[in-house]
């Protein structure tokens, strides 16, 4: 009973001393083992694919012709909006729609990727026979291993071609010449696709220019006439821009301005 005694007195005396080894017990091995076992990994039911992607030596001059025409399609592939623009109507159509918006005064209505979407639609519809052209004498007879590549490249480069060549003045492709001091060429099938890109892209930039010229003519009348009525009746301090806004929108309404827009686009890539 003594003994007991002793205990229990020593159990009181020393307990906070107890509760805090307690404590420090399980902070340090109880718990962390609980939490580690909990959140144990465990095998996946569904097997994730590893794809390794590396460098090494080429073992022969194949290997090494491979790499280069793999590399030499990422390239076009990074290129092709650009492609796309170059070599195509997109770039007549695109500035004479922005040519359409800021004669209006709308700024950004429409906004850029509703002129873009439509340009695109437009290329694609105006572009149609040459897409049509390149698919059945280039990319079919390719795909089916009727041809070699560099056969489908020539032929789908002919449309193309005979496209620019339709839109591209003589003076911007002599213009090119004159630059690169190279000898005239005979005939057009003699003028390498490197110098006809941007003698087109020239070509249809003036073109744009002129269609976006007439356009503006119209809106600046109005602006004019808002601004002589404002001036006559005293009203100095009111912008005319904010006046002739809803009277230039109102007439591009009732003229249907947008389908005279995407007709004049058309006849000027197919002249009657």
């Amino acid at each position: 009973m003594t003994l007991a005694k002793t205990l229990l007195a020593v159990l009181k005396r020393h307990a906070p001393f107890f509760l805090c080894a307690v404590v420090a017990v399980l902070t340090l091995w109880v718990i962390p083992a609980i939490a580690t076992a909990q959140t144990a990994p465990t095998a996946p039911t569904i097997p994730i694919p590893q794809v390794n992607i590396g460098v090494g030596q080429a073992k022969n001059p194949q290997q090494v012709v491979a790499a280069l025409q793999i590399l030499l399609l990422l390239t076009v592939l990074t290129l092709a909006p650009t492609l796309l623009v170059m070599v195509t109507s997109f770039t007549r159509i695109i500035v004479v729609l922005s040519f359409v918006r800021q004669a209006i005064g709308t700024q950004q209505v429409p906004p850029n990727q509703v002129l873009v979407g439509l340009a695109l639609l437009l290329t694609f519809f105006i572009m149609n026979p040459v897409i049509q052209d390149v698919n059945k004498n280039a990319l079919q007879p390719y795909l089916h291993n009727k041809i070699s590549q560099s056969v489908a490249l020539d032929r789908a480069a002919k449309p193309l071609r005979a496209f620019m060549f339709k839109q591209t003045r003589e003076k911007d492709i002599q213009l090119f010449y004159s630059i690169s001091k190279t000898p005239r060429p005979v005939a057009q099938k003699d003028v390498p696709t490197y110098l006809l890109i941007p003698a087109f892209v020239l070509s249809e930039l003036k073109t744009a220019f002129e269609i976006g010229f007439a356009i503006y003519i119209p809106f600046i009348v109005i602006d004019m006439v808002v601004a002589s009525i404002l001036l006559s009746m005293g009203m100095m301090m009111i912008p005319p821009v904010i006046i002739s806004l809803p009277f230039k929108i109102l007439i591009f309404i009732l003229v249907d301005g947008w389908d005279l827009t995407v007709s004049a686009l058309f006849q000027s890539f197919h002249p009657r």
